[in-house]
């Protein structure tokens, strides 16, 4: 069979039945190999023309896809299907969906980087809320506007909305043969999702600098979701003891949740545990333990000694910074900004810090650093009343919103970034109730802060590293 290859998606797409019996000759290495030559980073198998599969039919191109990525480190899975066939797989593969789903090809095009930086704006729903923030981490990361609804019933309302966005996202999955371990952030600990046999390939999978920048934020608590780890050999205990090493000196917390050692040496645990890394059965067991939580880093941050300073390269590309956060903020608030002051200094709080607000996001690449924003709680509170859709009191919604909100900031600041030839990427957005937890976090820093005003509310604006 051979494949059409179009924006970096290389597709093959058999016609008729999928079953034990024919499945097999469709499909070879050779076709694949062929196919990558051409420059594809995706082999995709479109079901449009296929009237029936069984998991005989489908377990030939898994197979396949397991060589390839394996091989080549290229996106591989399944396309072009309805519910119905959405659902059969996820059932087939429930315990092993280890490739990818796109519901369309337009969908799977999003996450190429042939279609880097077209700002699409683009609704994206999954029940699996680790699917739903992996897929707008790599939607930020190529340039594209993510949405995430929260709920079905907050999809429905959004869907109907079809104007405001390009394409909708909806049964998709981002499977973990993918290049990248799946990320999410919750009560500001990040969460890794980790599956099957972890060995040296954690190595390459596993974003080391997306790590570090993360630190760098703010954050200090960082879970390693592994209920569907099978086991792990020597190289995995080494990657995650170094890990645990490393994150030391900022006083950052490493946990395993769910993490069975029914076919692992009960040796691994006790190395692990010496390296400071701590484990627990259930998420809910640190996540609903707000004392826990804080003792661990996933409510507070303490600083380190750090003396990177801003940079020259950072200042100059300042006019783009601002540019995305003005934007951003007035049209949440439905308000002119205007700008009432710059220094390059260390931060500075003026007024009662008890009623404000904060969240900051890293980027990394050509150029490194990260944005703090300031917020009175009010403006916060009205630059969330559109994503919500209501006004609300709930200090914790309003900081997840919050996030959302740096989230498309620093999505934004990618694109003007790019528009100037400077490449980067970001990290998830870390909010904070409690601005002193900032300023542990920005120590003596010094960097460019710039006093805002939206109709006469304060706002501040901190670009440091």
């Amino acid at each position: 069979m051979r494949a059409v290859v179009k924006n970096g998606i290389g597709i093959f797409t058999p016609q008729g039945f999928l079953d034990g019996n024919n499945s097999i000759n469709l499909l070879s290495i050779d076709d694949v190999e062929a196919t990558t030559k051409l420059n594809a980073e995706m082999i995709l198998v479109s079901l449009k023309k296929v009237v029936f599969f069984n998991r005989n039919g489908l377990d030939a191109f898994v197979k396949m896809f397991t060589r390839v990525r394996a091989k080549q480190h290229l996106t591989v899975g399944f396309c072009d299907y309805d519910y119905k066939k959405f659902t059969a797989i996820n059932k087939f593969y429930k315990d092993n969906l280890n490739f990818s789903l796109f519901q369309s090809q337009e969908i799977a095009m999003l996450f190429t980087a042939t279609y880097k930086n077209q700002n699409k704006n683009v609704l994206l729903y999954s029940n699996d809320k680790s699917q739903a923030a992996a897929m707008a981490i790599e939607l930020h990361d190529n340039g594209h506007n993510p949405v995430i609804a929260q709920t079905q019933e907050d999809f429905n309302i959004k869907e109907k909305s079809k104007e405001t966005y390009d394409v909708i996202i909806k049964n998709t999955y981002l499977g973990q043969m993918g290049q990248s371990v799946a990320t999410r952030v919750t009560g500001n600990a990040i969460i890794y999702t980790v599956s099957s046999f972890l060995d040296a390939e954690i190595g390459n999978t596993f974003n080391i600098v997306y790590h570090n920048n993360s630190l760098n934020v703010g954050f200090r608590l960082f879970i390693f979701d592994a209920y569907k780890v099978v086991s792990m050999n020597i190289h995995a205990l080494n990657f995650f003891s170094k890990l645990a090493s490393s994150g030391a000196e900022y006083n950052a917390s490493i946990c395993f949740v769910g993490l069975s050692f029914d076919k692992t040496p009960t040796s691994f645990k006790e190395t692990l545990e010496d390296s400071g890394i701590m484990f627990f059965e259930q998420m809910d067991d640190i996540l609903q333990n707000k004392e826990l939580l804080h003792d661990l880093g996933g409510s507070s941050a303490s600083t380190i000694a750090n003396k990177r300073v801003i940079t020259k390269a950072i200042v100059t590309e300042l006019p783009n910074f601002i540019e995305a956060t003005v934007n951003t903020i007035e049209m949440m608030t439905n308000s002119q900004a205007s700008k009432n002051a710059a220094k390059v200094d260390q931060i500075t709080i003026d007024g009662n810090i008890e009623d404000k607000i904060a969240s900051s996001i890293g980027f990394y690449g050509d150029i490194d650093g990260m944005v703090i924003l300031v917020f009175p709680v009010e403006i916060a509170k009205k630059a969330s009343e559109l994503l919500i859709g209501e006004k609300t009191e709930d200090i914790e919604l309003v900081l997840d919103t919050l996030a959302e909100l740096v989230n498309i900031v620093g999505g934004k600041i990618k694109s003007l970034l790019f528009e100037a030839d400077i490449s980067v990427n970001i990290t998830l957005p870390r909010t904070y109730e409690n601005v002193n937890s900032l300023l542990d976090v920005v120590g003596d820093k010094k960097g460019v802060q710039v006093d805002l005003s939206f109709d006469n509310d304060k706002f501040l604006f901190f670009l440091t590293r």
